[in-house]
């Protein structure tokens, strides 16, 4: 992970003054967009003020919640964020698609907190059980990635199953009302879950994928404010370094920012990671993978080359 401390943190916001001073590039930037999700680090930044902070005076932090990484990863291309944080499929989706984005740091994956789960009275018992049966996924989601990737393991592909392609919110009203027979989504959805129907899980990231999640940034936004990136990283940092030593305050924080059930943001908050780190070449192959792995699927418009899609200081 990548070690920050304090001076750290203090000598990136002295630099970011000096920009300001001498009238570059972060003098242009009033207000840095950030797109988040219902749950991860950026919640915590975003509970914490850090990039608020870390921030030359003047500028301000807007954030802006979506429901899953593939319509962020879309703002992002629009300009309509800066930043944001998605799984490890969307930005392949992206990039494919011929998005504006860049990957500027990797962070911990979904891990225990993504699942595959039918409800407890389901004869469903396993993945390979799957087949023939309907199963709810965000397109282009790393939960998209979990499933293909768990139905080659037990055999199976996405033709053997009938994908029901839905974002988290109807998703939930499908698996409630039983238009689908499995779901698969990450937390804080799967944690609700979890606490209404006490569901079977059949297969989970951690056990199934090596993967990580990232933090994206307009390409063009990256390459005008880099030194507002880099301020940005070593705030979500501190958030990281906070997270971890403060474990029993994180649901709470996780709750005040969402609004979603206490409960469901402590089974969350219980299993999930919190670091940032730069982006090394073991981490892009691994995503090149899944890359490939989406496109020998028919499910990418191209082949891509992930690499290029990675800022030109990730690994810094």
């Amino acid at each position: 992970m990548l070690k920050l401390t304090r001076r750290t943190l203090a000598g990136l916001i002295a630099g970011a003054g000096l920009l300001a001073a001498t009238g570059l590039s972060a003098a242009e930037l009033t207000e840095l967009k950030i797109g988040y999700q219902k749950t991860n680090l950026p919640v915590i930044a975003r509970q914490q003020q850090v990039i608020e902070k870390a921030l030359p005076k003047g500028v301000t932090v807007k954030w802006v919640e979506f429901s899953a990484g593939p319509p962020l990863v879309e703002a992002l291309n629009a300009g309509s964020v800066d930043l944001g944080w998605t799984g490890d499929a969307p930005p392949i989706f992206g990039q494919a698609a011929g998005a504006a984005i860049v990957y500027v740091a990797a962070l911990p994956s979904n891990g225990a907190g993504e699942a595959i789960f039918v409800k407890p009275e389901s004869s469903v018992k396993s993945v390979a059980e799957l087949k023939g049966k309907k199963v709810g996924v965000g397109k282009g989601t790393s939960a998209h990635n979990l499933l293909v990737a768990a139905l080659e393991k037990a055999g199976l592909t996405l033709s053997d199953i009938t994908p029901v392609y839905l974002a988290p919110p109807d998703a939930a009203a499908a698996f409630a009302s039983d238009k689908i027979d499995a779901w698969a989504v990450w937390d804080p959805f799967f944690a609700v879950a979890e606490t209404r129907y006490k569901p079977r899980v059949l297969a989970t990231t951690d056990k199934t994928l090596d993967v990580k999640t990232y933090f994206l940034g307009n390409r063009d936004f990256v390459a005008a404010h880099p030194d507002t990136v880099k301020l940005t990283i070593a705030a979500l940092g501190e958030a990281a370094k906070w997270a971890d030593t403060h474990r029993d305050q994180v649901a709470q924080a996780l709750h005040d920012v969402t609004g979603v059930p206490l409960e469901a943001q402590t089974l969350a908050a219980n299993r999930s990671q919190f670091g940032i780190e730069p982006i090394t070449p073991q981490i892009i192959a691994t995503q090149q993978q899944t890359a490939d792995r989406f496109f020998k699927l028919g499910l990418l418009p191209r082949q891509i080359v992930v690499k290029d899609a990675v800022w030109s200081q990730a690994g810094l």
